[in-house]
């Protein structure tokens, strides 16, 4: 009972501790992006612009193939079901609410998470363990402003960016099944596709996706300053940094339907 009891509460304790220290960091962060730039202290914006760049351009094209996939497979799920009940226009209703309500927001998220997520932890990470942070702080420089602000900018503007984008392959992606084998006329499937999409439904995708730019970029730099231990340590906690970010992305994603489409 006694080992049960001590390791709750050590567990209890490291997540209460883990929670502060995000917090600070976030503290920090908005400090630095909004209040000391009015006070003269500036942005780094070529370095936000060139974050911006990988984080967006260079993710776009694995997203964008995989969710013409996951456009292409949505297709041929639901026709395979609507074919027998005689509406098989319904497909264009299907994949445009599926994409940009919810697939193209998760997948985009799941992504980046890892591709660029686990980047900036390992980034991060390995400066610290070459205690090229510590030489930031020697020479007057603040690490958050230095490091943290540019990677967490150019994040919640790039993962909105493509995930737009994103939803727009991904129906493309169910058009191009739909017309091409499904022999759906393309003005058909165009008019099921306006019919069944509301401005709320894209609102509802990039909330999502704002989020979760907050989750990848918060927990990626988190998890980057609590590497100790070496390479094995970056490691380490380049794995946990993607784990955290994607359970993390998937909850959030449950409770921002909840919030958006649950009567009552």
């Amino acid at each position: 009972m006694i080992s049960v009891i001590g390791h709750t509460g050590r567990i209890t304790l490291n997540g209460l501790y883990a929670a502060s220290r995000v917090c600070v960091l976030m503290v920090d962060t908005v400090n630095w992006l909004l209040w000391q730039p009015l006070r003269g202290k500036g942005l780094r914006l070529k370095s936000t612009i060139g974050n911006f760049v990988e984080y967006g351009a260079r993710s776009l094209p694995i997203v964008g193939l995989i969710c013409f996939l996951i456009g292409i497979i949505l297709a041929m799920q639901s026709a395979h079901s609507l074919r027998s009940f005689g509406m098989l226009e319904l497909v264009a209703m299907l994949v445009g609410v599926s994409a940009v309500r919810e697939l193209a927001p998760l997948m985009t998220g799941i992504i980046i998470t890892g591709r660029c997520g686990a980047a900036i932890t390992a980034e991060i990470g390995t400066m610290k363990v070459a205690e090229e942070i510590d030489a930031l702080e020697v020479m007057g420089l603040n690490p958050t402003k230095f490091l943290v602000v540019p990677k967490f900018l150019a994040m919640l503007i790039a993962v909105p960016c493509v995930t737009v984008l994103a939803m727009a392959i991904m129906i493309l992606g169910g058009f191009a099944l739909s017309v091409t084998l499904l022999g759906i006329e393309p003005a058909v499937y165009y008019d099921y596709t306006a019919r069944g999409l509301e401005p709320f439904d894209l609102l509802t995708g990039l909330v999502k996706s704002v989020f979760f730019a907050l989750v990848i970029a918060w927990v990626g730099i988190y998890r980057g300053f609590k590497v100790e231990g070496g390479a094995e340590g970056v490691g380490r906690q380049t794995t946990a940094s993607v784990v955290l970010s994607i359970f993390l992305i998937i909850v959030l994603d449950m409770i921002w339907t909840w919030l958006f489409f649950t009567d009552g």
